[in-house]
């Protein structure tokens, strides 16, 4: 495991390396001055040279990648064109309200997903199989935007039952300390938190919601396939003859088995949702790096879509290494097969 674990640490260090150098090129390749769109800082402002020779802009590029990846690590990853805000503080509270809900998608996608998906393949070919499986492809092929769309029309529109956008009800004035809603709720301290969380709560139905379907029918569409496999298997055969029941057969022998080719595919299933993640924030005004990504490219505010960019390829990267690292812990034939040990 821990040449396994070398391995992945090497590739996500070298990875993200050319990331960084990717976004550092941006600042020439964005229009106008390379300091204004590494720093925020414009040529009329009478610090504007001492931030070029703070950023190393009065050396080569080599040096200037350095002093670009020190201020990275200090947190200063320069200001907003458009308000002068800090990029780094606004990152850390913006990922905050993108990630608690793409969390708790994923939970919601995950249970009904793998479950719907052992009960197809269970009764595989009949009417419970070809049920589920049209389902499955239908709620997979709907594009997420118009589902949104759908949702709020019907659901928040003419039903009236949630909120049409927000987090939270603006009466409540909560705070962004963590960009969490569930957290700043707690740490605000409101006067009535049962209304501020059931105002939350509310908020975050239709989100989460329609964030969940793609990823759970696409859960359950490799659940069925993965598990049609393992029952075909020789050692499922010959639980069944030692007399075990379905019960016990499925739980201690199918089901960790078929997981294993779910979690491998997990990874894609994470860079999906964060995908749609960002496209539903800007249909339901959630505040999180999607909207303020999408909004900065069209207002061109270049020192935060180099942010945007860097924040969203390092996710993806680290993710996709945790679940590599998990999938090689939870099943050693993965370390066997990769370094062709007996």
């Amino acid at each position: 495991m821990t040449r396994y674990l070398l391995r992945q640490i090497t590739l996500l260090f070298f990875t993200l390396l050319a990331l960084s150098l990717f976004t550092f090129c941006l600042s020439y390749w964005f229009a106008g001055s390379a300091v204004t769109n590494s720093s925020g800082i414009f040529p009329d402002d009478p610090s504007y040279a001492t931030i070029a020779t703070a950023r190393g802009f009065d050396g080569g590029y080599f040096g200037q990648y350095i002093a670009y990846l020190r201020h990275l690590f200090a947190g200063d990853w320069g200001r907003s064109l458009l308000d002068g805000a800090p990029v780094f503080e606004q990152l850390i509270v913006r990922f905050g309200a993108s990630l608690e809900i793409m969390l708790l998608a994923l939970l919601v996608a995950w249970f009904p997903g793998v479950a719907f998906g052992v009960l197809a393949a269970l009764k595989p070919g009949r009417s419970v199989d070809n049920t589920i499986l049209g389902m499955s492809i239908s709620g997979y092929s709907i594009p997420v935007f118009w589902f949104a769309q759908l949702a709020i029309l019907l659901v928040a529109v003419q039903w009236g039952l949630t909120p049409i956008a927000g987090q939270i009800n603006p009466l409540f004035d909560i705070p962004a300390v963590t960009g969490s809603i569930l957290i700043d709720i707690a740490l605000a301290q409101p006067a009535n938190p049962q209304a501020a969380y059931y105002s939350a709560f509310m908020h975050m139905i239709l989100p989460v919601t329609v964030l969940a379907i793609m990823p759970m029918m696409l859960l359950i569409r490799l659940t069925r396939n993965s598990m049609l496999d393992v029952l075909n298997k020789n050692y499922i055969v010959s639980s069944y003859a030692k007399g075990m029941s379905t019960r016990r057969v499925l739980w201690s022998h199918a089901l960790p088995n078929a997981m294993q080719q779910v979690i491998r595919q997990l990874s894609n299933l994470i860079s999906l949702l964060i995908a749609n993640t960002f496209i539903l924030e800007v249909i339901f005004s959630w505040p999180g790096i999607g909207n303020w990504l999408v909004r900065s490219i069209y207002e061109r505010d270049y020192p935060v879509i180099q942010g945007g960019l860097l924040i969203i390829g390092s996710l993806i990267l680290v993710t996709h290494v945790l679940l590599n690292l998990f999938h090689a812990w939870r099943y050693p034939q993965v370390r066997k097969d990769l370094y062709a040990a007996p």
